[in-house]
């Protein structure tokens, strides 16, 4: 027996697909987050110019260290001028993430080794090496970080760090990217929630009334079908 509709309406028990993933909520497996990362002016240029490199050790190991949390970037690095602080904004493939949210974690620097790609560290879970309490990530492989804008810098250099940003993405014909220099966000003018990179949505005409229809759309009412 076949069956056609020609309109939906969902209803959600809770606004989990309708807001971004917190802090405090756990990365799922294979998802593409923004995330940001806190360096130096001199160093941000350098990781525009040539991507990133893994750090040398640190408290979940080798990786970049990146966060969810915009202002934990902001403080970064610890020991510089606020004026030549930059906040990259990233997008980042998490692949397989480690939860380690305890000192001495048996894993808090072996993850990489047994499959996993991230390690997170969820906000408040008591860790000595992190006082302030806030998210942090550690990518072991930098190929699966991707600048995509300027979050802060000083008013004095903003300008030429989105340039380069742009310039970088244009020249790796990655425009999607370059689109959220700044802060931007592509949003799909359909379903009107945000698209991640190089995935736009499905779109199609509906069946009854034609009419161009995004599949993520939480409501159609067909005029044909109703």
């Amino acid at each position: 027996m076949s069956l056609q509709f020609f309109g939906w309406d969902v209803t959600y028990d809770d606004d989990s697909p309708r807001v971004e993933l917190g802090a405090s909520q756990a990365p799922k497996d294979s998802g593409v987050y923004t995330m940001y990362h806190g360096t130096s002016l001199a160093n941000a240029r350098l990781i525009i110019a040539n991507g990133f490199r893994q750090s040398s050790g640190g408290m979940l190991g080798k990786g970049v260290y990146v966060s969810r949390d915009r202002k934990k970037a902001e403080r970064y690095p610890l020991n510089v001028n606020s004026t030549q602080r930059v906040a990259l904004e990233l997008h980042v493939r998490v692949g397989r993430v480690k939860r380690i949210d305890k000192d001495n974690h048996p894993m808090q620097y072996t993850w990489s080794s047994q499959g996993f790609d991230t390690a997170w560290v969820p906000p408040n879970c008591g860790m000595v090496a992190v006082p302030s309490g806030l998210e942090e990530d550690c990518v072991f492989d930098p190929k699966r970080v991707e600048i995509v804008g300027i979050a802060k810098a000083s008013g004095t250099v903003l300008a030429e760090l989105k340039q380069l940003v742009a310039n970088r993405n244009a020249a790796r014909g990655n425009g999607n990217a370059a689109s959220h220099v700044g802060g931007a966000v592509d949003v799909c003018p359909l379903c009107k929630r945000k698209t991640q990179q190089g995935s736009p949505h499905i779109k199609q005409p509906c069946w009854g009334c034609g009419q161009n229809i995004c599949t993520l759309m939480t409501k159609h009412v067909c005029s044909v079908g109703n």
